[in-house]
Order: structure tokens, then sequence, then C-alpha cells
């Protein structure tokens, strides 16, 4: 029989009545997962936290569907150890945590937990989250992360939490891939209909977007967060030519200060940017805040490893 339990941390962990004494020394290895809506990658560690491997599959987002989160979890778990020349081991013998996109959605969460295939134990939390234990190694700090979507954690000196943003695509996402993409379409769209002049940035959207308003109405018709975003390189390129692109990107880096600050308005927690547009969007930051930024420690795969650790620990500690 399984339990559950859904912790005030927003984490859901779920294992085996029978394992509830057991510690981090009874399982042979422990597994972070990073799963999105594009991909998934794992670190595999030994049962002290020691990376063996690493391994990559597609999306394991729960809005893709939470049996296809499981599916593909498993397929990087199978990279991981092959990369790493281990025979598939009993899945009980693995502890997992996974940072997951959708684990806001409760009735997801349980339901993916529902169907653990044989994990020995498992504690499952927002990849938001896991993104923040990862950049700091665990530590107090900030984290805004920027791709597809994008949204700000942050973790104090006695474990408080706090997350600004994340609302979703099209109301939220503030400076992510998707909200840059909203913001050139609609510039496109002026220019096609006369109400602002054509330029060299104007004329690569029409390469993407179509040259005219049917074509223009029928990549609407199909347009999705993910479809958005591909646009997003283009404002890039054309920010250093074009006053309209520079714009968009100088609002996405106050976008970014806004989070950082409402995170932690006394300025005093180190912050990280993750995610892919972090690097692009880092230069179009104030001053302040930019010279405040410091690299990631690891990964949302690394900080999902560090969850599932502490689980056990805390687990062994309590039994002790």
């Amino acid at each position: 029989m399984n339990s559950e339990e859904l912790n005030s941390g927003n984490s859901v962990s779920l294992s085996k009545a029978a394992d509830v004494a057991e510690s981090a020394q009874n399982f042979r290895y422990i597994v972070g997962v990073d799963g999105g809506g594009t991909g998934t990658r794992v670190v595999l560690c030994d049962a002290g936290g020691a990376e063996i491997a690493r391994g990559a599959a597609g999306p394991s987002g729960l809005a893709h569907g939470r049996d296809k989160a499981w599916q593909q979890i498993q397929l990087a778990l199978e990279s991981a150890l092959t990369a790493a020349g281990v025979a598939n081991p009993a899945l009980s013998e693995i502890a997992i945590g996974c940072g997951l996109a959708g684990v806001n959605n409760v009735h997801w969460a349980q339901e993916f937990i529902a169907l653990n295939p044989g994990f020995g134990r498992i504690v499952v939390e927002t990849d938001a989250y896991t993104t923040l234990l990862g950049a700091h190694g665990g530590a107090a700090g900030v984290v805004i992360a920027l791709g597809t979507g994008s949204v700000g954690e942050m973790l104090t000196q006695d474990g408080a939490r706090r997350e600004v943003g994340g609302w979703g695509f099209p109301v939220g996402d503030e400076a992510s891939g998707a909200w840059l993409g909203f913001q050139a379409v609609n510039y496109a769209q002026r220019v096609m209909d006369g109400r602002l002049i054509a330029d060299a940035f104007s004329a690569e959207l029409f390469e993407h977007l179509g040259a005219d308003q049917a074509a223009m109405f029928s990549w609407l018709a199909a347009a999705n967060q993910t479809r958005y975003a591909t646009l997003a390189p283009i404002v890039i390129r054309h920010a250093t030519d074009s006053q309209v692109a520079r714009e968009m990107m100088l609002q996405a880096g106050c976008d970014v200060q806004e989070m950082a600050l409402a995170l932690d308005p006394q300025q005093s927690l180190p912050v990280a940017l993750s995610g892919g547009l972090a690097e692009m969007i880092l230069p179009y930051i104030p001053q302040p805040l930019q010279q405040r930024i410091q690299a990631p420690v690891g990964g949302s795969a690394h900080g999902a490893m560090l969850l599932i650790k502490r689980h056990l620990q805390h687990t062994m500690h309590k039994n002790v």
C-alpha cells in the first residue's frame, strides 16, 4: 500500500509504507530529474550523491500527460544507466527526485505519483524550485528562469520560499521567449497594416509569419507558447540594429529586475539566471542587478538530486 504526502513546501512525496524507516544507504542509486515541456534531463548518482552519469529524453512536463511523463523519465534514466555501463537495477533500489513543469496542478502531481512504476522513493517538486536548489547548491538565494516561459523563486536562510511570475502564457511569463515572440508578432501586425514603418526586423519576421494578412492569420491560428518562442531569436538578433527590438529586450531586462526585487527587496541574497535566454537577456538588465548576478552552480536536475538526497537524510534522522 502506498502513502502520499503534500507538504507546506508544495513538494509531493511518496514512499512504500514498509520502507518508511529506510535511509539513503538502502538505495543503490539516487536520481535527479528535470522535466519540462521540451525535454527531460536526469543525473544518476550513487547513494551518497556523487554523479555517475547523465541522460536525456523527450518532454515530461505534466501537461503532456502523466503517463507520458513517466515514459520519458524512464527513457532518460535508461540512457544514463547505459552511459554509466550499469545493468538495469530494480526500480525499488532507486530513489528519485523530480522537478517537473505542471506540479502546481496538484491533481496532476497526485496522478503522476499514483502512476509510480516502482521506484523505492519519490519526491516531486516544481521545476522552478529544483532550478533554485541547483543554482545555489541548495543554499539561500534567488533564481530567475528564462526560457519558453519565466518564473522567479527565492529560498531564505531559514528555509522560507517564495515564487513570483510563472502565471503562464499569454497573461504572464514576462521576459520569456514566448513573451518576446508575442511582442514581435504585435509589431509585425502594426507594420503590415501601415501603423509603423517596415525595417529589417519586420522583414525577417514576415519570413516566418507570412507576408500578407491571410498568412498571418494562418500562423496565429496554429500558434501556441512554443511557437511564439521561436521568434525570440529574431528579436535578439535585431536588438543591435532596431530600436523597437532593443526596447523589447530592455523591457525584458526591467521585468527581470522587477521579479528580483519582489523576491528580495533588501537585495541581500545572491541572484542567478537560468534557462536558454538567460545569457541573451543579461546585457539588457539594469546595471545594479546585473552586477549582482552569479553563474548557477548547477542545473535543475542537480537540484532535484539535492531534493531527494535531503528527503532521505531527513527520513533517516527522523527515524534514528
